[in-house]
């Protein structure tokens, strides 16, 4: 046998005892079905605090500010239905993507007994993350905060406190779209609000002072603002990365060309749950569940990492290298 270091990213391993399975914990039991998902990241908690506190308020000034006090009934009515289903429905998929288990891969199952289950031809390959010690199927990443190895893992989004991965990807793309269009929509009636209180008397367009109402008025026209461009960004992202079938961690490690994809259209009814309809917009339906991962799932062969193998002397250099691939002499 001969050793040769290869890119730092991942362990590689065809035989089991080069895994020192000894040193990982065998994973938990498998809690019941439906078992919330909840990351302890003292970061992600406090912004997804503040992400309602910024919705709450919003709908605050929308409706004691601008609606409830305005004379024309039908404009309250219309626009305060509208706000407050976009409000609502912009919530539900906050929760759904930070509640959700984003695709996470077994912990500790680089056990020695599971991987001589795979029985490994030559030519085969296993992949183990030793921070987690799981043996890591394609495309899958570890997650520094979440530390777990996630499926299709695109990115960690302390907005949600979770990663956006392969099963709550389209509720993070749900929320980003929703919140966008509550930020539109709060600035068109600000905008609305402020002609109607320069034309009228300022005591009579409010329940407030007029100072207190600029104010009001003006910090939710920058949060509207702010919102809507970063919103509309991250949501043109998504279904850039679902259409072309690729992760931003995939797209920040491609060199040369983008992977082959099946197809866009296939891809985004993957994401979003089956042929288009409403559920597509439904925070509370689900995408396309995946297959089970099956002992195929696990196992690449060589070939499939050959562009990514480094020489000896290329590898020497990087002091944190901690991957090797076995080969035959």
């Amino acid at each position: 046998m001969m050793l040769i270091p290869t890119h730092h990213f991942r362990d590689i391993e065809r035989k089991p005892e080069y895994l020192q399975p000894e040193k990982c914990i065998p994973p938990p039991y498998p809690g019941p079905v439906g078992t919330m998902w909840f990351i302890r990241d003292g970061c992600g908690i406090a912004c997804a605090i503040v992400t309602w506190f910024l919705v709450l308020y919003a709908e605050f000034v929308v409706l004691f500010v601008m609606l409830i006090p305005s004379r024309d009934y039908v404009y309250s009515v219309i626009n305060g239905i509208l706000f407050n289903l976009l409000a609502f429905l912009a919530l539900a998929s906050h929760c759904r993507a930070m509640l959700t288990d984003p695709g996470a891969v077994p912990k500790g199952n680089a056990t020695k007994e599971f991987i001589e289950s795979l029985q490994l031809k030559p030519g085969q390959v296993v992949y183990k993350c030793p921070k987690c010690c799981s043996i890591k199927p394609d495309r899958a990443h570890h997650c520094s905060v979440c530390k777990r190895c996630i499926r299709k893992m695109d990115h960690h989004c302390p907005w949600v406190n979770n990663c956006v991965g392969e099963n709550n990807q389209k509720y993070f793309v749900l929320f980003t779209m929703y919140i966008a269009l509550i930020s539109l929509h709060a600035l068109i009636m600000v905008g609305i609000h402020f002609l109607r209180c320069f034309e009228e008397d300022w005591t009579k367009c409010s329940y407030f002072s007029p100072p207190t109402t600029v104010i009001l008025l003006i910090l939710l026209c920058f949060e509207g603002l702010l919102f809507l461009i970063f919103t509309s960004v991250m949501f043109g992202t998504q279904v850039h990365s679902i259409c072309t079938d690729e992760t931003g961690i995939e797209r920040l490690k491609r060199k040369q060309q983008p992977r082959v994809h099946p197809g866009s259209w296939k891809m985004v009814k993957e994401t979003f749950g089956g042929d288009f309809s409403l559920n597509w917009f439904n925070p509370f339906s689900g995408p396309c569940h995946p297959k089970a991962l099956s002992d195929r799932d696990w196992v690449r062969q060589v070939t499939t990492i050959s562009d990514n193998t480094e020489t000896v002397e290329q590898s020497a250099e990087r002091k944190d290298e901690d991957s090797v691939e076995v080969t035959d002499e």
